[in-house]
């Protein structure tokens, strides 16, 4: 029997809610329950790329060229040293886009290149740019499962009926199997009821389950990426680093 590559999409068109983080650190904590991952960087900007210690602007070879079809995913794929396998983006990605707005197929194209190196993987974690555009409903199209990380304070959640609008419409006209994972709590601050009125509201709002557990805030998360590995590889002991290990374990179990 092969191997069963389960795709995640971390998605949510707010910028500053952790979504690279959470590729990022939940990709490296599977890693170390002994799955293969790849992780995809999917917004220009590279941050993904960045933070797993690689430079965006000395790549020749991106998802971008993925995405036109100039090359196979294989040619672009790097090694990083946590143990992931990455799928960079750099500022040529947002020329990628403006092309594939005009081209046949364009929200199956990241489904079709992930296809051929998914014997690969256990996972493939999409990390979405911070908009509802060609790239994001590409992820979704690509995905079996979405995961919306969300900061847990007042107003970040108003953008999520929009998110929630745009994976109906996926579901509807391109990938019928997708499904909505869970609202993952970011930045989180358990000390106070604030925090937690806003998660209560977000599962009666919307109907979605909230994973546990909720992603500590700290500032270990904005020093990773200056190292260039993720909270796993520069404070192994720390509470947001056990966070994510425990949310692998939830994750790769399914429940």
């Amino acid at each position: 029997m092969g191997r069963v590559t389960t795709t995640i999409a971390f998605a949510n068109q707010k910028g500053g809610v952790a979504k690279t983080t959470s590729v990022a650190s939940l990709g490296a904590a599977l890693v170390e329950l002994g799955h293969r991952v790849l992780v995809v960087d999917l917004d220009p900007q590279g941050s993904l790329t960045f933070s797993l210690g690689i430079d965006p602007e000395e790549l020749e070879l991106t998802v971008g060229e993925v995405l036109l079809g100039k090359i196979p995913a294989l040619d672009a794929i790097l090694e990083t040293d946590d143990g992931l396998d990455l799928l960079p983006a750099n500022i040529a990605l947002t020329q990628a886009e403006e092309q594939l707005i005009t081209r046949t197929g364009r929200e199956q194209r990241l489904r079709v290149a992930l296809a051929k190196v998914a014997q690969h993987y256990d996972w493939i974690l999409l990390d979405c740019p911070p908009a509802l555009g060609v790239l994001t409903v590409g992820a979704l199209s690509a995905a079996d499962q979405v995961i919306i990380p969300l900061q847990a304070e007042t107003l970040s959640h108003r953008g999520v009926g929009q998110l929630l609008d745009t994976i109906y419409d996926v579901r509807q006209f391109v990938n019928g199997n997708l499904e909505v994972r869970g609202v993952l709590a970011t930045m989180y601050d358990g000390r106070t009821r604030h925090a937690q009125n806003v998660l209560a509201a977000i599962s009666a709002t919307y109907g979605l389950e909230v994973l546990e557990p909720p992603i500590p805030k700290s500032i270990r998360f904005a020093e990773a990426p200056a190292i260039g590995r993720s909270i796993l590889g520069t404070a192994a002991q720390h509470k947001g680093a056990e966070a994510y290990r425990v949310l692998a374990k939830v994750v790769a179990s399914g429940g």
